[in-house]
C-alpha cells in the first residue's frame, strides 16, 4: 500500500463565505467523473451541501468529505463552511488535512474570513495554493486581489496563471509555465480546452511573470541556481517539482485563476493539487506523546505496517449509531476490531469502516495510514480523541476550539420533555465542540451557547426538525467572562464528617492573571509545593477542584479565563485526607483568591468588516460609532469602501438587518470573535448589580 500513498492528496477547500467553494467542489466532482450532472448552490442541488438547512440557506454549514480520481491520483477532499459561525468545521478539517485550496473572490480579494482560515492553516502548517475565482464578475481585479494576498496575509505568492480579460470580458487564462493561452469551451461545460498562442498585448507581461517563476525555481537548490545562471532551460517537470518543494516548505504559495461558475480553470487547479500539494508521505512525521509519561514521545510513521494510531476529528450523530470521522496517521485499522481510546484509557469497538462520498458510504474491510475514513462502533469517543493500538498506546495533539460568545435560554415545552431535551442537547454538543450547554443551579435555567446568532439558529432548527424536540427559546445574549487583574493568595479548608468518616484538607494557592497564548492556553495549574508525598489522586482532585471553580466566577457566575494557579502549600494528614476534601478545599481557595485579585467582567469584542459603496459610507460609520465601535481602518477596495472595526458583541444583535436597511440591501458584513475586553463600570452595575 505504501507506493499508493504518493498518489493520495488529502485536501480541504476553504474561503470566505460566497467565494465559490461549493461551486468549485461541484465542478471538481463533475470533471473527475464522480457526478454526471453538476449541481448548483442556488438550486440547492449540490453534492456536498446535502443537509436540508444548507439547501434552504444556500450556504455550507457542515464540512463534507468526498473522494475523486484525477490523473492517476486519489483526491480526498473536504468542502468546508465559509461563515465564521461554523469556523469549528474548518478548524477540525485543517487539523487532519495535508493541503488546502484557498478560494478567493477576485473582486473582493482577502476578506475577513479569508484571514481567519489562513491563520488556521498556519497553525497546523498546511501547505496551500490559491484559486482566484469569479474572474467573470463585474469589478474583478486579478492584480489587486493577488496584491491583497501578498500584503494582508504576508506570503510570497507565485503567479502561475493570469486571466485573459476580466469581468464580462474574461474568456480564458494563460499558463505561465507552458506559456500557452487556454480557452475552456462553455458548450462543453469547460470539458474541452483549446490551446493557442498568448495574445500579443499580453506577451510582455507574461514573459516577465515566466521569468519570475524561473527565478523562484532557481532558488530552490544550488544545482538549479547554477543551471539558471548558465542559461540552461528547465523542463516543465523540473519546474513542477521545484514549485512543489517550495510549496511544501511554505516558501511560496502558487496562485491560479478561473471562474468555477463559468467552467473555466478548474481542471488546471486540479492539476496544481496533484503537482504541488503534499501526499501523506511528504508532510513531517507526527509526534505523539505517551499517555502515561508526558516526557516520552513517539514518532508516527505513515506506514500501514506500523502500530495503528488515528485522530477522531468529527462526529455525526445519527440513528441508530453515530458516525466518527478519523484520520489514520500510522498502521492499519480493520473492521470488527478493538482499539484503545488513549484519551480516556478505555477500549472501543470498530464495527464498520466507510469511505465517505458526501452522504453516500462505501464499506471497507480496512483503512491504512494516510486515509481519512468514517467508522461506526465507538461509544465514548469525542472530537479530538486518539484511537490507538492497545499494545502501543499514544496520544495525539487534540483540537482546540474557540470560546463561545453568545447564548440562548432553552426550555422544554412541557416538564415531561426535559429529559428528551437534555439528551438531544447532549447529542448536538457531541457533534459540535463549539456548542456548550450549562444549567444554572440556582434558577434551573438551561443555556445553549455557540459562536453566533446564525450558529444557534441552525442548531435550534436541528433540534426541532432532526431530533423532534420542540423547545421554547429565549432571545440571544452575550456570553460574558470573568478574569483577575492582579495576583492574590487564597486559603481553602474543608473539614466534614460524611458517612461516619472524617474528611479534611487544607491548602494555599496563588492566583494570577495569565494572558491567553503565553503558554498556549489560558488556564493553568502548577505546583510549587512538593507533590512527591501526595497521592496522585489527591493531586488530580486539587486540579479538578480548581478547574471546576473556574467555570463559575464570583461577579456574575460567568466562567473565569486567563488565569494561572500555583499550589504553594497543603496540610498532609494520612488519616483524614481524601479526594473529596482536597477537591472542595481547592474550590474554596480559588474563590478566596479571586475575591482578593480585583476580578473584572469581560465581554466579547468582534472584529467587524463592512463592505459598502461610497454613498452609504457616512450612515454606516455613524451607526457603528453609535454602537461603541473602535474603527481600526477604512480603505478602498476597487469601487467599494471597507470598514474594519472592533465592536462589542452586545451591540451587534440584529446588525445585518439594520445594515440592509441603511444600504438598501447593498452592503455586506462579517464578524469574527476578536478578543475579550473589560465592560464599563455602568455596564457592570447593570449586569451584576
Amino acid at each position: 500500500m505504501e507506493s499508493d500513498l504518493t498518489t493520495i492528496r488529502n485536501i480541504g477547500i476553504a474561503a470566505h463565505i460566497d467565494a465559490g467553494k461549493t461551486t468549485t467542489t461541484e465542478r471538481i466532482l463533475y470533471y473527475t467523473g464522480q457526478v454526471h450532472r453538476m449541481g448548483e448552490v442556488d438550486e440547492g442541488t449540490t453534492t456536498t451541501d446535502f443537509d436540508t438547512q444548507e439547501q434552504q440557506r444556500g450556504i455550507t454549514i457542515f464540512s463534507a468529505a468526498v473522494s475523486c480520481p484525477w490523473r492517476g491520483h486519489t483526491i480526498n477532499l473536504i468542502d468546508t463552511p465559509g461563515h465564521v459561525d461554523f469556523t469549528a468545521e474548518v478548524e477540525r478539517s485543517l487539523r487532519v488535512l495535508d493541503g488546502m485550496v484557498a478560494v478567493f473572490d477576485v473582486k473582493e480579494g482577502v476578506e475577513a474570513q479569508s484571514e481567519t482560515v489562513w491563520r488556521q492553516a498556519d497553525r497546523y502548517k498546511v501547505p496551500r495554493i490559491c484559486f482566484m475565482n469569479k474572474m467573470d464578475r463585474i469589478g474583478a481585479d486579478f492584480d489587486r486581489a493577488v496584491e491583497s494576498i501578498r500584503t494582508r496575509l504576508g506570503v510570497q505568492v507565485l503567479v502561475l496563471q493570469v486571466p485573459i480579460g476580466e469581468g464580462p470580458d474574461f474568456v480564458g487564462l494563460v499558463d505561465l509555465i507552458e506559456m500557452k493561452a487556454l480557452r475552456f469551451e462553455p458548450e462543453a461545460k469547460g470539458a474541452k480546452i483549446t490551446e493557442s498562442d498568448i495574445p500579443t498585448e499580453m506577451k510582455s507581461r507574461c514573459e516577465d511573470l515566466h521569468q519570475q517563476i524561473l527565478e523562484a525555481v532557481a532558488e530552490t537548490s544550488e544545482l538549479r541556481m547554477e543551471q539558471f545562471l548558465a542559461d540552461e532551460t528547465f523542463s516543465s517537470d523540473v519546474i513542477h517539482q521545484a514549485i512543489r518543494e517550495a510549496t511544501i516548505r511554505h516558501d511560496v504559495v502558487p496562485v491560479l485563476c478561473g471562474s468555477s461558475l463559468r467552467y473555466i480553470g478548474v481542471q488546471r487547479m486540479l492539476d496544481a493539487v496533484v503537482h504541488y500539494l503534499p501526499s501523506p508521505l511528504d508532510v513531517p512525521s507526527v509526534i505523539a506523546s505517551d499517555p502515561k509519561r508526558a516526557d516520552l514521545t513517539h514518532t508516527l510513521q505513515c506506514d500501514s505496517k506500523e502500530a495503528f494510531a488515528g485522530l477522531i476529528f468529527k462526529i455525526v450523530t445519527e440513528k441508530p449509531v453515530d458516525l466518527y470521522y478519523i484520520r489514520i496517521y500510522s498502521g492499519t485499522l480493520k473492521a470488527s476490531s478493538r482499539v484503545l481510546n488513549s484519551t480516556l484509557g478505555v477500549k472501543e469497538n470498530i464495527t464498520r469502516i466507510f469511505r465517505m462520498f458526501a452522504k453516500r458510504r462505501d464499506q471497507l474491510d480496512e483503512a491504512v495510514a494516510g486515509d481519512i475514513v468514517a467508522i461506526v462502533g465507538p461509544k465514548m469517543a469525542l472530537t479530538g480523541h486518539t484511537l490507538s493500538d492497545p499494545r502501543r498506546p499514544v496520544l495525539l495533539e487534540s483540537i482546540e476550539f474557540p470560546e463561545t460568545v453568545i447564548s440562548v435560554a432553552i426550555e422544554p415545552k412541557s416538564s415531561k420533555d426535559r429529559d428528551k431535551l437534555m439528551q438531544a442537547l447532549y447529542s448536538l454538543t457531541r457533534q459540535d465542540p463549539t456548542l456548550a450547554v450549562t444549567v444554572n443551579t440556582e434558577t434551573g435555567q438551561t443555556l445553549l451557547s455557540g459562536m453566533g446568532e446564525l450558529h444557534l439558529e441552525v442548531m435550534v432548527q436541528r433540534l426541532r426538525n432532526d431530533l423532534n424536540v420542540d423547545a421554547a427559546v429565549g432571545k440571544p445574549r452575550v456570553s460574558y467572562r470573568e478574569t483577575v487583574s492582579q495576583a492574590a493568595s487564597g486559603i481553602g479548608k474543608f473539614e466534614r464528617n460524611i458517612g461516619g468518616r472524617d474528611h479534611f484538607a487544607s491548602l494555599k494557592l496563588n492566583l494570577m492573571h495569565q494572558p491567553a497564548g503565553e503558554f498556549g492556553i489560558s488556564e493553568r495549574v502548577s505546583w510549587k509545593a512538593d507533590q512527591s508525598v501526595l497521592l496522585p489522586e489527591y493531586i488530580n482532585a486539587v486540579e479538578q477542584g480548581v478547574m471546576d471553580a473556574s467555570q463559575s466566577g464570583i461577579l456574575g457566575g460567568f466562567p473565569v479565563i486567563d488565569w494561572h494557579v500555583n499550589v504553594v502549600d497543603y496540610v498532609k494528614n494520612d488519616q483524614t485526607n481524601s479526594e473529596l476534601a482536597f477537591e472542595n478545599a481547592a474550590r474554596i481557595a480559588f474563590y478566596h483568591a479571586m475575591e482578593l485579585a480585583s476580578p473584572k467582567l469581560l465581554q466579547p469584542i468582534m472584529d467587524v468588516e463592512v463592505v459598502t459603496s461610497d454613498e452609504y459610507f457616512g450612515q454606516i460609520m455613524a451607526d457603528l460609532n453609535g454602537r461603541g465601535a473602535d474603527v481600526k481602518q477604512t480603505e478602498l477596495r476597487g469601487d467599494d469602501r471597507v470598514i474594519t472595526a472592533d465592536v462589542p458583541l452586545s451591540q451587534m444583535f440584529g446588525y445585518v438587518t439594520r445594515l440592509r436597511s441603511l444600504s438598501q440591501g447593498r452592503a455586506t458584513s462579517s464578524m469574527t470573535p476578536s478578543h475579550y475586553a473589560p465592560v464599563s463600570d455602568i455596564e457592570m452595575k447593570v449586569l451584576v448589580g
